[in-house]
């Protein structure tokens, strides 16, 4: 089956490694955002997955310990 990601899913970019929102597509491809923020990127939607609880959770204590540092994210 394959996956065809919808705004507001976490997601898992396999070429880059990333972790991300979708925002939505664009052509040919779907602009995923950062956790916490920061740019955006375009990935083909081949190279998305949905994202494990365990990714989740490790992208989401990323964005904490950087706003506890007071580094904007």
């Amino acid at each position: 089956m394959t996956y065809t990601p919808k705004r507001g899913d976490l997601v898992r970019d396999r070429h880059h490694g990333w972790v991300g929102r979708v925002l939505g597509p664009t052509g040919e491809y779907v602009h995923v955002r950062a956790l916490g923020g920061g740019l955006e990127w375009g990935a083909k939607p081949e190279h998305l997955s949905p994202a494990d609880q365990s990714e989740a959770m490790s992208s989401a204590v990323t964005v904490a310990n950087a706003r506890s540092r007071g580094e904007a994210v």
